[in-house]
């Protein structure tokens, strides 16, 4: 699952790479969106291509909230979900009652420079190295997402994420299963698949073909990176967080994905 994102890249360059341009809401913002880290329990928000409007770019919280949900302080509604929105399964896509309408309606993309995911070592126990994952050729990754809007107008996206094939570099860096016995992986798309996840004229199987055929591993890189990302008293949030950090735990050859 992917709770650790990045994206040092002004919005400007967004707009150019994806031929968008920010909405109105997002043209009130005097803020950049910049991280790099965010952890995503701190719910922030994000520069969103959304499926209702393709052309543009629009921030949103990280952390799907329910289309029923409002409460005025929308985190409190996300500390009743479990993993507090911020990934979803996409094999529930069309049978959860929250993602299903999502599902048809209201994907969407979320451009990011990066994202982190932990390594377990055997040694010691349950010791974890983060490592960095970017794109190889370009700057940006582009994530598919499904997205909400509350009733009292909050707007909200989820990252999805599927089940890892064995022996790929998500099962062998995030080695540790979850509870049903997986390795999951985010879903990162191709440039040629885009505009094709935003369109309104895909069926369920055609969604369901995206997801299991997205952006492959040698359009990927990955290397370890400091143990401040998962730290619970130092920010990650600084520049220099990107650079390769060795750790002798390591019994891993990352050279692979350089």
């Amino acid at each position: 699952m992917c709770f650790h994102t990045r994206i040092d890249r002004p919005v400007a360059e967004i707009e150019t790479h994806y031929n968008v341009s920010r909405t109105e809401k997002g043209m009130e913002l005097e803020e950049e969106l910049l991280y790099h880290h965010s952890d995503g329990f701190n719910h922030q928000d994000f520069w969103v291509i959304p499926q209702e409007s393709p052309k543009h770019i629009t921030p949103m919280m990280w952390g799907m909230l329910p289309p029923w949900a409002k409460n005025e302080d929308p985190v409190e509604d996300l500390k009743e979900i479990k993993g507090q929105g911020l990934n979803a399964q996409s094999e529930k896509l069309f049978t959860s009652k929250m993602y299903k309408p999502s599902s048809l309606k209201r994907r969407c993309v979320i451009p990011l420079t990066g994202f982190y995911e932990p390594h377990t070592c055997q040694k010691p126990k349950d010791y974890k190295v983060p490592f960095l994952f970017g794109a190889r050729e370009a700057t940006f990754l582009s994530l598919a997402g499904i997205y909400t809007v509350t009733s009292n107008k909050y707007v909200s996206f989820s990252l999805l994420t599927r089940e890892a094939e064995p022996g790929s570099m998500y099962a062998q860096i995030h080695n540790k299963k979850n509870w049903q016995g997986q390795h999951r992986q985010i879903v990162p798309l191709a440039d040629d698949q885009i505009e094709a996840w935003l369109s309104e004229k895909l069926t369920e199987t055609d969604i369901d073909r995206i997801i299991h055929d997205n952006l492959p591993e040698d359009g990927l890189t990955a290397h370890p990176v400091s143990k401040d990302i998962f730290s619970r008293t130092v920010s990650a949030d600084y520049p220099g967080i990107e650079k390769l950090v060795d750790n002798p735990n390591l019994n891993l050859d990352y050279s692979q994905w350089a």
